[in-house]
């Protein structure tokens, strides 16, 4: 995957970047025509994403082994809860999403359905029932928030499919009916373009895959009772998903960043899993360049904190993925699995893909950095196995990915166990209008969706976006060695047309003898004078030292040194995690409390150098 190359002319550049920005290829991809897909299907149930046999091979492991054991154990605690718990109801405590109903049917379908075919306690099988005959007759499952649908949808699926031997003909016959009319039905209305809640179709980010997914699940489950119309609609899945898994290309990273990453790669992989166990193929959709790489991002993309680094609408913690699992059997990667056994709570789907023989693999020789090409973020660390390492993820980027925020340049830092550079993830999704992008889009006013609430420059910020919400920026160069490792960004693309150069480096120096370091290198030049900020999010104490040339940070029992070492006249401040006086500040977003931010602030210049040398105090 090759990216657009620099022009002269900023206007052509981004021209040319929202035209063409990467060259995708699904040519490995082949869906047969919908007739012809269910000429291979396996008549048994349950036949998604699991067979008898794997459930007998699920009890072999409960029994030997203690990782999968302890899971279980953890599974029946959660099964005897559920027992206890009334019956889901169709809620939507926003005014817009079932998704939260949808997502507990759905595990507890999951668990009660493996508890029953492990135990065959008829508990589990009543009270599963009950849950999912609620969850048929619903009014619907609000197909304008599709995902919803799309969940449930799957949810109705697993419980049909795993406990088919065990429903009444009455039983599954309620069952077909509710994925026929709340589910498949408006998903053929949105592929033919005839509902309003069918936007999702042509997208390509986790609303593809999740929405593609559910309904192909479902579809696969009552492949035998309505199979020309089942048919139909799994055919449209299929042709449609290739638009979402071409952007694993080519190194596996995920725009939408690694939260948003596990929840579209996880229906992927449901999707496939239940293609391939329902039909014996994913019609080649496996080998789109990247996707067997897809489960390096997540790794790489994790500090030894266990924080992720989490641009876009993000939180900072662990990725847990039970479909590491499967990535890890599908293409014989044992590093995916032994970062899902370290990682696992156990749940259904962990059980199910749990391969001992690869997590427990010894993964020598693993790069200490990654640059994901295409997506344009870089990550870097001193060491795998010290839980003191440093490591940094800094990003470059495409301000017009789904969950964006204007973030360009910004990164995360790591070091003796502590986060000290953060990112302050999502802000609350029922904020006003706050999917609203665009140049004048609503949810640029928002303090942690700025460039002035992320660890990166503002130039000239107004009550506007303070980055172009349509920019791109490239890693312009990336060299990783054993005693350093560098990456150096143009970030002027986005800040329009007002500066002639905006280039940040950060490089993280290893060293044997001596505490590794970071270096954050920025130079700005102007055509007029300017305001510039610098800054860095912090939950650290901050005391500032040699008349703000330096700062000391404390955190968790450590210090960190943060120093001016170029520019002269430049000092530092702090400032609270909050909006500057020209930035607009909306009620009722996020006060950011316990975090403070150490800025930089040049008012009236043209041209600015910035290094910033971070060690060990």
């Amino acid at each position: 995957m090759k990216g657009t190359r620099a022009l002269s002319s900023l206007i052509l550049l981004q021209l040319l970047c929202a035209a063409m920005p990467l060259a995708r290829d699904a040519s490995v991809v082949s869906i047969p025509p919908a007739h012809e897909l269910f000429q291979n299907l396996r008549h048994e149930h349950p036949r998604l994403l699991a067979d008898s046999e794997d459930f007998g091979r699920i009890e072999r492991l409960i029994r030997e082994d203690g990782r999968a054991s302890g899971w279980y154990e953890g599974l029946k605690k959660e099964a005897g809860e559920i027992l206890n718990a009334p019956v889901s109801t169709y809620v939507i405590p926003d005014g817009l999403r079932l998704l939260r109903t949808s997502r507990t049917v759905l595990r507890r379908v999951y668990t009660l359905g493996l508890l029953f075919r492990l135990e065959h306690d008829p508990r589990y099988l009543e009270r599963l029932w009950r849950e999912v005959e609620a969850a048929a007759n619903f009014p619907d499952w609000n197909p304008r928030h599709f995902l919803d649908t799309s969940e449930m949808s799957h949810a109705l699926a697993i419980a049909y499919d795993w406990l088919y031997a065990s429903w009444s003909e009455q039983q599954k016959r309620i069952l077909r009916e509710a994925m026929l009319k709340h589910g498949l039905r408006p998903a053929w209305e949105a592929y033919q373009g005839e509902a309003p809640h069918g936007w999702w179709t042509q997208v390509g980010h986790n609303w593809n895959q999740v929405c593609n997914g559910g309904i192909g699940i479902a579809a696969l489950a009552i492949a035998e009772e309505e199979r020309e119309f089942a048919s139909k609609v799994l055919y449209e899945a299929l042709i449609r998903i290739p638009e979402a898994m071409v952007h694993y290309g080519p190194d596996g990273g995920w725009n939408e960043g690694p939260g948003y990453w596990h929840y579209a790669t996880s229906y992927n992989v449901y999707l496939l899993a239940a293609l391939e166990t329902a039909l014996g193929s994913d019609f080649g959709l496996s080998e789109i360049e990247g996707f067997s790489e897809a489960g390096s991002f997540p790794i790489f993309m994790t500090g030894p904190t266990g924080k992720t680094f989490n641009f876009a609408d993000g939180s900072a913690g662990t990725i847990r993925a039970p479909e590491m699992f499967w990535l890890a059997e599908k293409f014989q990667r044992p590093e995916y699995a032994s970062y899902q056994a370290r990682h696992a709570r156990g749940s259904v789907h962990d059980l199910l893909w749990y391969e001992p023989g690869l997590a427990d693999q010894e993964v020598l020789g693993r790069p200490l950095d990654a640059y994901y090409r295409g997506l344009e973020v870089v990550s870097m660390r001193s060491s795998w196995t010290d839980p003191d390492a440093f490591f940094v993820g800094f990003k470059a980027g495409d301000n017009r990915a789904n969950h964006s925020n204007l973030d360009i340049g910004t990164f995360v830092l790591e070091a003796f166990g502590e986060r000290w550079a953060v990112d302050l993830g999502a802000d609350d999704y029922n904020l006003p209008r706050y999917f609203e992008t665009g140049k004048r889009g609503t949810r640029w006013t928002y303090y942690r969706m700025r460039a002035e609430g992320h660890n990166t420059v503002a130039i000239n910020p107004t009550r506007g976006a303070d980055q172009d919400p349509f920019a791109m920026a490239k890693i312009d160069h990336f060299e990783s060695r054993s005693d350093r490792v560098t990456a150096l960004s143009n970030l002027a693309a986005a800040y329009g047309t007002e500066p002639h150069a905006v280039r940040r480096s950060v490089t993280l120096v290893r060293q044997e003898s001596d505490d590794p370091s970071v270096v954050v290198e920025d130079y700005v030049k102007m055509d007029s004078p300017s305001h510039l900020w610098w800054f860095f999010h912090t939950p650290a104490s901050i005391e500032l030292e040699r008349e703000g040339r330096k700062a000391i940070l404390a955190l968790g029992g450590h210090e960190l040194s943060v120093e001016l070492t170029s520019s002269p006249e430049a000092r530092f401040i702090v400032m609270d995690a909050r909006p500057l006086p020209t930035s607009p500040d909306p009620a009722g977003q996020s006060s950011n409390e316990g975090i403070r931010k150490l800025a930089i602030h040049y008012g009236g210049v043209t041209e600015a150098r910035i290094k910033v040398l971070i060690r060990p105090h």
